[in-house]
């Protein structure tokens, strides 16, 4: 994760191409409801997020230089509306999104989250998932967003700059003996 970006712009049609390939993720009876809002002023996205007297201790400075911000959305109901169709009825999934015991709608947006990601670094550029958490309805508010969507997290993407890590960079992994369980193993 890239937390300081160069203010340069991105060529033309870069930033399509990789929405392109983020959108072509699995997705759950295809219901296709993972959308992107692509703010290319991102001080609008911070003035709703991140108010000018937060930012004087803020410990990324360079996250708000990045020149592209993609808001990745999801909508549950397109979900729900999908598995109501004959041939997903019998599943009950069309019955609401509490019906999910696992809503696939997060699960999906994270796939296209991780192919922006990929196709970020492949193409040189930095980018930086961050969550919305406490100002999702600032974001869903002030962005126009329509009803119905969920704000997922938000992208940064551009030429990285120097950077520090975070503390939770020095953090090891953990061993594989601890995490790939063969079988009936605990």
């Amino acid at each position: 994760m890239c937390r300081s970006f160069l203010p340069d712009p991105l060529p033309e049609g870069l930033l399509t191409g990789l929405l392109d390939q983020a959108r072509r993720v699995p997705s759950a009876g295809n219901a296709q409801a993972v959308e992107f809002r692509v703010v290319a002023h991102p001080e609008r996205y911070w003035q709703l997020t991140l108010a000018s007297e937060r930012r004087v201790g803020f410990p990324w400075p360079g996250l708000l230089t990045a020149p592209v911000l993609v808001v990745v959305l999801t909508d549950p109901g397109r979900y729900v509306q999908r598995y109501a169709e004959p041939d997903k009825a019998h599943t009950g999934l069309g019955e609401g999104p509490e019906a999910w015991p696992v809503p696939y709608w997060w699960v999906d947006a994270g796939m296209a989250v991780h192919s922006l990601l990929l196709g970020a670094s492949a193409e040189g550029l930095g980018a930086c998932f961050f969550g919305a958490f406490e100002h999702e309805q600032a974001v869903l508010d002030g962005l126009d967003i329509p009803r119905g969507r969920r704000a997922v997290g938000t992208v940064a993407l551009g030429y990285p700059a120097p950077d520090r890590p975070s503390s939770s960079a020095t953090r090891p992994r953990r061993p594989l003996s601890e995490i790939i369980h063969y079988g009936d193993q605990p």
